[in-house]
């Protein structure tokens, strides 16, 4: 007869081991993906320096016939980005003026570049946020829609437009909804966004339906089709067939069982179209004027303003890995199977 002592405590055996438990584990996840994220933004940072710098000589391209004869405007640039000093010390002391919040002086508007594109962020931040909040719900519910109708002559339809919608660039997008809204048919939207210094765009919210409708337009097709694929998957399961066979009427298993299990992949490929729309929105705000960090970087870039166009990549590329990152957390949190993985 085995002797009770002996017998292995089941416990100990799905126990994950002390030393990588709970909050140590997830702070060692946490570090990890910070590091990354911080790794990627210093490799970006190289490519963006090395990339302005290889376009040639910016005085020249910024005095043009000039160049020969004003001496002193020459100098004085030379001096403002630090021509006469070796690539890797422009390159460190750029760097370093970057991380203290120095992100020099706008050759063209010969002011520091964070007091000139602080409010253009501003900006652009509601526009991607008022387009992010408008999105996922219409988003979400094309793809209930969808799926509900599978198979069936609805669900053709709304696929067709989707795949539609995905094959137009976000600014042929824009351009037919002001021939749409604006100069073609019904009159009724601004087909450019008008403000002055002092002046939100949406102090105006007229001028603020294009911009956030053709975003919408630009990203909505993507999300539904990856929440629709998803609901398929969770509608043929089990423990959704056993739901239905317990009665429960579809709407209510479509709502609390299938929606539920889709909100993950859901998450993920949203925070993929929101990063899309840090750099995205360049073209939306430049074909309806919107006074934001896409529009000022095509003019920083028309006017050869190299501080200018370095800062304002940099924060789009840092939009970017914070948006996958915070999606990473989320889909951690959201993921029982995911939280033990870590914690284990």
């Amino acid at each position: 007869m085995t002797d009770v002592a002996t017998l292995p405590d089941p416990l100990a055996e799905v126990a994950p081991p002390s030393n990588r438990h709970g909050a140590g584990a997830w702070a060692m996840w946490l570090a990890r993906r910070v590091g990354l994220a911080v790794l990627t933004l210093w490799l970006v940072s190289i490519l963006v320096f090395v990339a302005t710098t290889a376009l040639g000589d910016p005085i020249r391209a910024i005095l043009g016939k000039d160049y020969g004869a004003d001496k002193a405007r020459v100098a004085q640039l030379t001096d403002q980005l630090n021509l006469d000093q070796s690539l890797f010390s422009r390159y460190f002391s750029w760097l370093g003026g970057l991380l203290s919040g120095d992100a020099g002086t706008s050759i063209a508007g010969q002011r520091p570049v964070t007091e000139l594109i602080s409010d253009n962020v501003i900006n652009t931040l509601v526009l991607v946020l008022i387009s992010a909040l408008v999105m996922i719900p219409v988003a979400f519910g094309i793809a209930m829609i969808s799926a509900n109708y599978r198979g069936r002559r609805a669900d053709t339809i709304i696929q067709t437009i989707l795949l539609a919608l995905a094959g137009l660039p976000e600014f042929v997008t824009g351009i037919l909804l002001v021939a749409l809204f604006s100069t073609g048919v019904f009159h009724a939207l601004p087909a450019v966004t008008i403000s002055s210094p002092g002046i939100r765009p949406w102090d105006d919210p007229k001028s603020m339906v294009l911009p956030v409708a053709t975003l919408v337009l630009a990203v909505s097709p993507y999300v539904s089709r990856i929440v629709r694929a998803t609901l398929l998957e969770v509608l043929d399961s089990d423990y959704v067939e056993l739901a239905r066979l317990k009665g429960i009427p579809e709407r209510v298993v479509m709502r609390k069982h299938a929606l539920l299990n889709a909100v993950v992949p859901g998450i993920q490929v949203i925070a993929l179209q929101l990063a899309w729309l840090a750099g995205g929105v360049v073209f939306v705000e430049t074909v309806f004027n919107y006074p934001g960090v896409g529009f000022q970087l095509v003019d920083s870039v028309r006017n050869h303003d190299v501080p200018m166009v370095q800062a304002l990549s940099m924060i789009i590329a840092a939009v970017y890995v914070l948006v996958n990152l915070v999606a990473d957390l989320l889909s951690i949190l959201l993921t029982p199977r995911a939280r033990t993985a870590i914690s284990s």
